[in-house]
């Protein structure tokens, strides 16, 4: 048995990939690798494609040529084993309307088995700044306490990888700090991280790689 065979798979794997709306080219060719307890940041303009790469990434899009594997393993958003290795903060996030933030996070914590959901969501209700906020509903919360919930919703869960969609947008200079500690607590405990960030503190902070998608097209 060769030696390459035994080297593990990278957390996630990007090879050849391409995405068209229409006769619209969003990236083509894209190739990077991001190894378990690294962290690669996507940067560049606008409209480069980085936020539907992510939506790729976590099964919510699909190429139109290329591959995506997540720790050896093609993309697969009905798999089970694939939702409980990645977690992920992109888009919109969706909330239960009727739970209170602490509830919210007690539920996402049981549905990944976590051992004690009610303390996890309490911890990552002080993690995120939302104590003071816990028995409240989503409709009360401001875009910026949703934003932190939904950073929560993916804290509080076990993972593997975490994808992260300009995680810093509705956070303050505290904020944004305490992030750049929590992406790092999550290298050192090996998970892989992706994320696209405008914030060029941040990606200097926690960042092993750096992807420019302005080279996509």
């Amino acid at each position: 048995m060769s030696t390459h065979s035994l080297r593990p798979h990278p957390a996630i794997s990007v090879r050849k990939a391409g995405r068209r709306f229409g006769d619209l080219c969003v990236f083509s060719d894209v190739n990077f690798d991001v190894a378990a307890g690294r962290c690669c940041a996507i940067v560049g303009a606008n409209g480069a494609g980085k936020s539907t790469l992510l939506r790729c990434v976590i099964g919510a899009d699909q190429l139109d040529h290329g591959s995506i594997t997540i720790q050896g393993t093609p993309v697969d958003e009905s798999s089970a084993t694939f939702r409980a290795a990645v977690a992920a903060v992109v888009g919109e996030p969706a909330m239960f309307a009727h739970l209170t933030a602490h509830e919210h996070l007690q539920l996402v914590g049981v549905a990944h088995g976590v051992a004690d959901p009610y303390d996890s969501a309490t911890r990552i209700l002080d993690d995120v700044g939302l104590v003071e906020i816990s028995d409240q509903l989503p409709v009360t919360m401001s875009s910026g306490q949703r934003h932190r919930l939904a950073l929560g919703s993916a804290l509080v869960r076990p993972r593997g990888v975490l994808v992260l969609d300009e995680p810093e947008q509705h956070l303050d200079a505290s904020g944004r700090a305490w992030l750049a500690k929590a992406i790092n607590a999550e290298k050192h405990t090996g998970t892989a991280v992706l994320l696209v960030s405008h914030d060029h503190a941040l990606v200097t902070a926690v960042a092993d790689e750096i992807v420019d998608g302005d080279t996509w097209r």
